[in-house]
């Protein structure tokens, strides 16, 4: 069928060729791979863990449980996802827009401390 269609657009057998898809494109990762990042998931996880055990407060707890949160979450679509072996488009459309809301949440926390004048410079004589 594609053949057919790549025969009536007048491509050549050589661009056919080239066009072609081969039969076993995706292939196993070594299992060494997956067992490494269940390693390093499992010491994120630990260092998470730790964050609260240590009872760290303020902006180093959110700083360094957001730094696991993503390490971890940027380990499991790489390899658990195949991310690392796919097209950089398809890798962009998945990867920028996490990334465009953590701007923009930032952006909000740098807004927070004007709002929170603003009411209660507004509203405390209310």
């Amino acid at each position: 069928m594609a053949e057919a269609v790549l025969q009536d657009h007048g491509h050549s057998p050589d661009a056919r060729a080239a066009l072609a898809v081969p039969a076993d494109t995706h292939q196993a990762q070594p299992i060494k791979l997956y067992l490494v990042v269940w390693g390093w998931l499992f010491v994120l996880s630990t260092g998470s863990y730790l964050v609260d055990y240590f009872g760290l407060q303020g902006y180093l707890r959110w700083s360094l449980i957001i730094a696991f949160m993503m390490l971890k979450a940027g380990l499991i679509v790489a390899v658990f996802m195949h991310m690392a072996w796919e097209r950089l488009a398809l890798a962009y459309a998945i990867i920028v827009p996490p990334v465009l809301v953590l701007v923009f949440v930032a952006i909000m926390v740098l807004e927070s401390d004007h709002t929170l004048w603003t009411r209660l410079t507004f509203f405390a004589g209310s």
